[in-house]
This record gives C-alpha cells, sequence and structure tokens, in this order.
C-alpha cells in the first residue's frame, strides 16, 4: 500500500503518521519526490483503513500496490535511484550512464593493472575482474579467490577506479571490505541466504538476472536485498537461457524498457556474457544503450586469445575504446 501526500504538507503532521501507521506494525519507506511524498507501507495493511488514511488532511491519495515486489516497485518510489559508488564520484541511474569493464578473471598482477589503466584511458568508470568463478565444470580454473581481490584493490589504488567482483557465497564476505561493488551472479540470483546478507550490507549490490529466470523472478531477488535495509541495488541484464544456440544466450533488450517502467532501481546490460562472442558486443552494447539501459558491463582482455577464462567474448583495450566512443554518440543521439 502507498499513500501519496499533499505538496506543502507540514512535517509535524507527517511525522504524526509516519508514529502511528508504525504503530501497527507497518515499516514505512519515505520516497521524498520534487512535488509529492510518497509513503510506502510495508507488512500487514489488511489492518489499515483505507478510508480513514484517505480522509487526512495531508493525504492525497492511497492505493494498494498489486505487484509481489514493493520496495523496488516504481509505485513506491517514482524517481530513479542513483547510486553512488563510494566516494568515487561514479554514479549510476537517474541519467548517469556508467562503463563496468575488465577481465572474466583476475590473472596476475600485470594482467589486471595493464587492463585497468587501458579501460580507464577508454573512458571506464568501473573496473571488474572475478576473483571467485563460477565454472560449470569443476575441472575449470575457479579464480584466485582472496590474492584476487588483492590484485583487485592494488589496481583500484593506482588507477582510482571503484572496483567490483561477484561473491560465491557468504563465507566469502569478509574478504569484501575494499569492494566497491559486490556481484551476485546469475547462479545465485535466487541464494536468498546470500541476498539477505548482502542486504544488511551498506554498500551497493549488483544482481545479475538468472539464466531461466523471469523478470519478476528477478525483482522480488532485488525486493530480498532490499528488505534488510540495503537499497542500492543495481540490476544486471545477462541474458537468458533459450533454445537458441548461435549465441550463448539470448540477450533480452525488451527487459530494459520494461523494467524501467516497473522499478526505480538502475539497470545495466551486460552483452559479453549474454552473446558470448566477441564480435557481437558492440551491436548489442549500442542496441542497449539506446534501450535506455543506465550502463553496460563488458569484458575486456589484454591477450583474449590467452585468457584463463572466456576469452572467445572478450574485447581487447583497442576494440574497448572504440565501443565506448560509438556508446557516446548512441546517448547523445538518444537523449
Amino acid at each position: 500500500m502507498i499513500a501519496i501526500l499533499k505538496a506543502g504538507a507540514p512535517q509535524a503532521q507527517i511525522d504524526n503518521l509516519i508514529r502511528w501507521l508504525e504503530r501497527q506494525g507497518l515499516k514505512i519507506h519515505i520516497s521524498q519526490g520534487d512535488y509529492y511524498t510518497v509513503l510506502g507501507l510495508v507488512g500487514d495493511t489488511s489492518k489499515v483503513d483505507m478510508e480513514l488514511l484517505s480522509s487526512l488532511d495531508i493525504v492525497q491519495s492511497v492505493k494498494r500496490v498489486s505487484d509481489p515486489f514493493k520496495r523496488c516497485s516504481r509505485d513506491f518510489q517514482p524517481q530513479d535511484t542513483v547510486i553512488e559508488v563510494g566516494d568515487s564520484g561514479v554514479k549510476i541511474g537517474g541519467g548517469n550512464f556508467c562503463l563496468i569493464a575488465g577481465p572474466c578473471s583476475v590473472e596476475t598482477h600485470e594482467q589486471i593493472l595493464e587492463v585497468a589503466r587501458a579501460v580507464k584511458a577508454a573512458g571506464a568508470n568501473i573496473l571488474r575482474g572475478g576473483a571467485f568463478k563460477p565454472r560449470t565444470s569443476p575441472y575449470d580454473f575457479q579464480g584466485l579467490g582472496k590474492l584476487g581481490i588483492e590484485m583487485l584493490s592494488e589496481a583500484k589504488k593506482e588507477t582510482g577506479l571503484p572496483i567490483i567482483t561477484e561473491v560465491m557465497n557468504i563465507n566469502q564476505l569478509e574478504l569484501f571490505d575494499d569492494v566497491d561493488i559486490i556481484q551476485i551472479g546469475a547462479r545465485n540470483m535466487q541464494n536468498f541466504d546470500l541476498l539477505k546478507e548482502v542486504g544488511k550490507l551498506n554498500k551497493p549490490i549488483l544482481l545479475k538476472r538468472g539464466l531461466c529466470g523471469t523478470m519478476k523472478e528477478w525483482l522480488m531477488s532485488a525486493e530480498y536485498i532490499m528488505s534488510e535495509g540495503n537499497e542500492r541495488v543495481i540490476l544486471c541484464e545477462r541474458g537468458i537461457r533459450t533454445y537458441e544456440t548461435y549465441t550463448r544466450n539470448t540477450l533480452d533488450l525488451s527487459a530494459v524498457p520494461t523494467l524501467k517502467n516497473l522499478t526505480h532501481l538502475p539497470i545495466v546490460v551486460d552483452p559479453s556474457h549474454a552473446t558470448g562472442q566477441a564480435r557481437l558486443v558492440k551491436p548489442m552494447a549500442l542496441a542497449a544503450a539506446a534501450a535506455g539501459a543506465d550502463g553496460l558491463m563488458i569484458e575486456v582482455h589484454n591477450d583474449p586469445p590467452h585468457a584463463w577464462c572466456d576469452g572467445a567474448q572478450s574485447l581487447t583495450p583497442v576494440q574497448f575504446a572504440d565501443v565506448a566512443q560509438r556508446v557516446q554518440k548512441v546517448l547523445e543521439a538518444v537523449r
């Protein structure tokens, strides 16, 4: 349920209303817009007398939210969420477009530093790199773990780029203090214990769509994080599994405008994992920018043929610089 308050409602009356609602066992989400304030009521709202609430002088309208996701609903918060990444000055959402780039996995000090320097020079805002790698085969490279995070931190210190990397389970979270954005991968989209745990943290969470996840399931996973108090969630469309075999996954770009209507959370697109082929990354990146995405997550490696993981979908630094330049032209054209 949401209550839209009238413009210019006295703060004292708003505070009294919030206290009254909280005494009924509800949690209140406050969204302050330019012209009105929205109170989101979370909990058993069946106890709330809608007619009484609607009759209050400061209340403009009251309505029930039919969607199962509440905190991430556009009804609860009409304006876009803008997520600030640490003290880097980087913002995601609300018209702020970000480029996240880096290798699939951190391999060596030299590799991650070289890639970090190159993507920053090309315009990237955030450095990505896998320290813990979920792999289909138990015999494939699983990542460097703690050492990989330390290497990412070194690259962050040298370049100033904030870093993002994936957590696999709750026990690893203690290693992520210096990580600016924690990524929840596709395979963990419905790892509810992990979602609740990162929901207790005070840092942005990038939530990738599951391989077979519907948009509603994806948003409900975001709701798990937000229900614990962390509202700094970034959605990432990375392709879904279909019967198509010519690409690694099927990139669902319709998710971008659809979710823009449903949620206030920012949405970035990962064309690298979606297509699995470097030659398809550029056209899909341009299409994602045109569709209204708030950012892109692109794999970049200084030597793709010899990458330890997913070299086939990785761009070279030169290719990434070209994509970054063309994306800016698309953004200028559609704004």
